[in-house]
């Protein structure tokens, strides 16, 4: 019963019907339940000169062996929604729907604020220790750029980062040596990324896990050079302020970003964590299904859009 003392608009309010999405996911799950208890039948079929198609042909409906529906299929069913009928090989599709997966994905976990609250926690942890914040917040864009070609994605950081490593001593020109060189060095040695390994190997028609031992050679080596260039100019500055390639806007840079950088919010919550364990073991579990388990197009963008239901 509802409870008198609340009024009705409120009770009302608290009702949220099920998107259009929803409801089709929904009834996807029940249509595979029933492949478990109905009978499989087909009708034998004949081209239609008139409707440009095979129709069936009355009178020889006949059953055949049942096909039921797992929940591997019930996850793939949106994605072969938008194939040609039984096949996943249209190559000017897949590649362009697993970019709408991912990116969908990307999306998703941003809007959580957990990637946002992850390096947060990392710069309180470290206080005293503001060097190694370095090579920790390039590791993550790093990460970003190796496996989503992480580049826009990357402009709201820089207000983040700023006030950050201003109060650490150093300038704004290292928050934005992090950023830049810790993506893009992550985009050079592209070992998973959607954007540029894999639509290149798929049109070479290659797995993309052809030379990934090569790219993460390259990632490796370029990182730790980029990173330590990157700490030897912010040591340099910290020493001597007067060595910054911005060093003529220091007072400017302080008035404007000091007030921010005692304002940063530190609550990493268990939420938090379990969606950034999430990202990470979506990817995993990707490099496991095309190097070990045949997977495609297809099936990553199925996990992709899985993973992000599962985030939200």
């Amino acid at each position: 019963m509802p409870d008198p003392a609340i009024p009705s608009s409120e009770h009302q309010s608290r009702f949220h019907f099920p998107s259009a999405y929803t409801i089709l996911f929904a009834l996807i799950i029940i249509v595979a339940g029933l492949t478990w208890v109905i009978p499989a039948g087909q009708y034998e079929r004949v081209a239609s000169d008139v409707l440009g198609k095979d129709v069936p042909v009355a009178g020889t409906y006949a059953e055949t062996d049942a096909n039921p529906q797992g929940v591997f299929d019930v996850i793939l069913a949106p994605i072969a929604g938008f194939y040609d009928p039984g096949s996943y090989t249209a190559n000017a599709i897949d590649v362009a729907l697993f970019v709408l997966m991912i990116g969908g994905f990307i999306g998703v976990v941003t809007a959580t604020g957990a990637i946002d609250a992850g390096i947060k926690r990392a710069m309180v942890r470290l206080k005293g220790r503001e060097k190694w914040m370095i090579p920790i917040l390039m590791g993550l864009f790093a990460l970003g750029g190796t496996t989503e070609g992480m580049a826009e994605e990357t402009l709201a950081f820089y207000v983040l980062l700023t006030p950050v490593m201003i109060a650490a001593g150093y300038d704004s020109m290292t928050a934005v040596a992090v950023i830049l060189l810790g993506a893009g060095i992550g985009v050079l040695g592209s070992t998973v990324n959607a954007f540029s390994t894999v639509i290149a190997s798929n049109a070479a028609g290659v797995p993309f896990t052809d030379g990934l031992l090569l790219r993460l050679a390259i990632l490796a080596v370029t990182f730790a050079a980029t990173v330590a260039y990157v700490m030897r100019y912010a040591a340099r500055v910290k020493a001597d302020p007067s060595r910054s390639l911005v060093f003529d806007r220091k007072a400017e840079n302080e008035a404007h970003f000091g007030a921010a950088s005692e304002a940063i919010a530190t609550n990493f919550t268990r939420l938090h964590k379990i969606v950034l364990l999430l990202f990470g073991a979506t990817f995993a579990v990707m490099i496991w299904g095309v190097s070990l388990g045949g997977w495609w197009m297809a099936e990553m963008s199925g996990l992709f859009l899985i993973a992000g239901i599962g985030i939200v």
